[in-house]
């Protein structure tokens, strides 16, 4: 099909982790918020309210530097299971309008609305009802960007937040694109972006004037990808391929940093047994089973090190996870030396488990029966 034939919108949530923090505490909305943990705490800034970015707030931020930037603002301790909650609540208004849905994160995602006129009219109205919907089954806002393809769709998005929508009239995205800066174009970060000075490149208007040849000289590959990018084409890494047909994830991992360095062995051990906790139940959701383990280990001074173990039988149980991490721990800690972050990593995924794999577990406690005690994580 032609590009010029497609109608792709990109849905990204407004100040999601926010905006949900306000449905359970409603004293939240209109204030500067930051989600993550606390303002004395070593964590980095998960979200932040439109509010709260007025100060120069932005997310991977250190709480610490957040607090200093913006005194007044509230910080709240991130609740996954209600964004996971809310986002599957989001998913069922998307499928509503299209079946070919792609989750890029857990508050965005791309529609390919091609071929739904019919129902839900042209591009600008469905994308109002798509709003009001939105608004109506989740209480939450999203932006909506409009374009011939997901490059377009996302830059669309971007400039018509917070709670709005931009179409990218198709014949048009180059005209679209001409004046923006290039880190308006996505995958283009600081480095990219100082290069792309170097040689004179400013906007994505001077990037479509150079030849694909000189860009792939001066960027090898990235060079050609942001050569289509800058013609609103859907070029390079996950731009490539049907949307909806997404591959699956090839990891799943959870890390803990404390807010106070610590050599106590009880206390890192319940920290392990909640981080294989959380990677057995990631991989029992998407109906995995991992057959590699890997344990990341920061120490108080920043040297970090990761040790990895490849089992015979995959597994998605959290005590199995555990016993490997724990075996893994205790051959590789300096033992009395103070820890900053802990990580459990799994990797290796079979979709289905071997029958084998079930006479096994059944010697091993059932996965459901929750022995694993709650730690802050």
């Amino acid at each position: 099909m032609a590009a010029s034939s497609r109608t792709v919108f990109h849905v990204d949530m407004d100040a999601f982790f926010v905006s949900v923090e306000e449905l359970f505490d409603p004293s939240l909305k209109g204030k500067a918020v930051v989600v993550g943990g606390q303002r004395d705490e070593r964590g980095v800034v998960a979200a932040a309210s439109y509010e709260a970015r007025k100060f120069g707030v932005h997310s991977a931020m250190p709480l610490r530097t957040a607090a200093k930037l913006c005194s007044h603002a509230i910080f709240v301790n991130g609740h996954p299971d209600r964004y996971r909650s809310c986002s599957e609540k989001v998913h069922a208004v998307l499928e509503s309008f299209t079946p070919q849905v792609e989750m890029a994160s857990i508050d965005e995602a791309y529609l390919d609305m091609t071929g739904t006129e019919r129902l839900h009219g042209p591009p600008l109205l469905a994308a109002h009802k798509l709003h009001q919907k939105m608004k109506a089954d989740t209480q939450l806002n999203c932006s909506i960007g409009i374009g011939t393809s997901r490059l377009i769709a996302k830059v669309c998005s971007g400039k018509a937040k917070p709670h709005g929508m931009l179409y990218a009239v198709p014949g048009q995205e180059t005209k679209f694109l001409a004046p923006l800066d290039v880190r308006d174009i996505p995958g283009v970060g600081k480095v990219t972006e100082q290069k792309l000075h170097s040689i004179g490149v400013l906007t994505v208007g001077d990037l479509a004037r150079f030849a694909d040849s000189f860009l792939d000289e001066h960027l090898g590959k990235w060079g050609l990808a942001l050569a289509g990018k800058a013609r609103g084409e859907d070029a390079g890494a996950w731009f490539d391929g049907v949307i909806g047909e997404s591959e699956a994830a090839k990891s799943i991992s959870h890390e803990h940093t404390y807010n106070h360095d610590t050599a106590d062995v009880e206390q890192i051990e319940s920290t392990l047994m909640r981080l294989s906790e959380m990677v057995g139940r990631r991989l029992r959701e998407s109906q995995f089973h991992a057959r590699t383990l890997q344990l990341k280990l920061r120490y108080k001074d920043f040297t970090t090190i990761t040790r990895a173990r490849t089992l015979e039988t995959p597994t998605q149980l959290d005590n199995e996870i555990y016993r490997q991490i724990q075996t893994l721990f205790h051959a590789n800690w300096r033992k009395g030396a103070e820890i900053r972050l802990l990580g459990v990593h799994a990797s290796g995924f079979n979709e289905q488990a071997l029958q084998g794999d079930l006479l096994e577990d059944q010697g091993r406690g059932n996965r459901n029966e929750g022995w694993l005690p709650r730690a802050h994580a």
